[in-house]
């Protein structure tokens, strides 16, 4: 199976906002972890969604480490994009930045990278389109992507550490 037109990431670019209420905080009137991650996983899916034009299901998260509390009443604003696909799965780079508009105040939380597989109306895996980076950053995290890639594969049993050629080639 060929892989259909290729793609730019600006089309899969996602740009969600939440509002923190009560019922996301926990005792300290922060938000809770499991609800950011809810919600980028969420904005992560819908770019994958627009990249491949199918169901997706998230495969991995990267570490996601909590840089910046974010408040009761503050504006989360999740943005995510594809920066590489690969057979049927894609990487998603999502940031995570929160607002507080009274005061004017907006910060970084954090931000991670997610992989989804794209599955066909059988649930299976399906080829997705190919990627094409435009900007430096694009292409940057795009040739990253294969290294965090193979991280994620090495982890998870499936890829032997010195079949890691990308990996390898950054200690050489």
């Amino acid at each position: 199976m060929e892989k259909t037109t290729p793609k730019h990431p600006f089309d899969s670019r996602t740009i969600m906002n939440e509002l923190v209420l009560p019922n996301d905080t926990n005792t300290l009137a922060n938000l809770m972890g499991g609800r950011l991650l809810h919600w980028m996983d969420i904005c992560a899916a819908i770019s994958a969604q627009k990249h491949s034009n199918h169901i997706v299901v998230t495969a991995s998260v990267d570490s996601v480490t909590f840089k910046e509390s974010i408040h009761l009443g503050d504006v989360v604003t999740l943005t995510s994009y594809v920066t590489r696909s690969f057979n049927s799965s894609m990487e998603v780079f999502i940031e995570v930045f929160a607002e507080n508009l009274p005061k004017g105040k907006k910060i970084k939380s954090n931000e991670a990278y997610y992989t989804f597989v794209a599955l066909n109306h059988k649930h299976t895996p399906i080829i997705v389109p190919e990627l094409v980076p435009q900007s430096d950053e694009e292409k940057q995290k795009f040739e990253g992507a294969l290294r965090r890639r193979q991280v994620r594969l090495i982890l998870a049993g499936k890829m032997k550490p010195e079949d890691a050629q990308e990996l390898k080639n950054l200690f050489l």
